[in-house]
């Protein structure tokens, strides 16, 4: 079947309208674009004396996944036990001080300081003190190949 140029100038239009469900219109969808997001319109999600704010979650122009959170941790908690995972995190200290564990080896920091846990490294924290402690997380990548 042939298509005339006036044909193909209908068609395209309405398949764009469609989307496609593979390659870089799904990309597209999880690409994150410019934006501020204002700490007092994040949702809070509360877990006892814990606090978080989930900030953005996918992809820059590349398709590198990277999402970003912020914890306020109670005195004497952890947000979970040690764990491992591929993708890469980024912990930034914003308040507080927290006993960060990286490798069997804690270290206590203060507010300013940050902390980048590598891949597949076993790691975690606690915040020993008597005020919360707030920090951000980035991660960094995906958990799948």
């Amino acid at each position: 079947m042939n298509y005339s140029r006036r044909d193909l100038g209908m068609l395209i239009p309405a398949l764009a309208a469609v989307g496609c469900p593979t390659g870089a219109a799904a990309q597209d969808k999880r690409m994150l674009t410019s934006k501020i997001f204002k700490y007092e319109d994040l949702p809070v999600k509360a877990n006892g004396q814990n606090k978080s704010r989930d900030a953005f979650d996918g992809e820059t122009h590349t398709g590198y996944h990277i999402d970003l959170h912020l914890t306020e941790l109670g005195p004497g908690q952890a947000p979970h036990a040690p764990h491992h995972h591929v993708h890469e995190e980024l912990l930034m200290l914003q308040t507080g001080m927290l006993d960060i564990t990286i490798g069997g080896k804690t270290t206590r920091v203060t507010a300013g300081s940050i902390v980048y846990a590598a891949s597949d490294e076993e790691h975690g924290w606690r915040n020993p003190g008597t005020e919360p402690a707030q920090y951000f997380v980035l991660a960094i990548g995906r958990d799948t190949a």
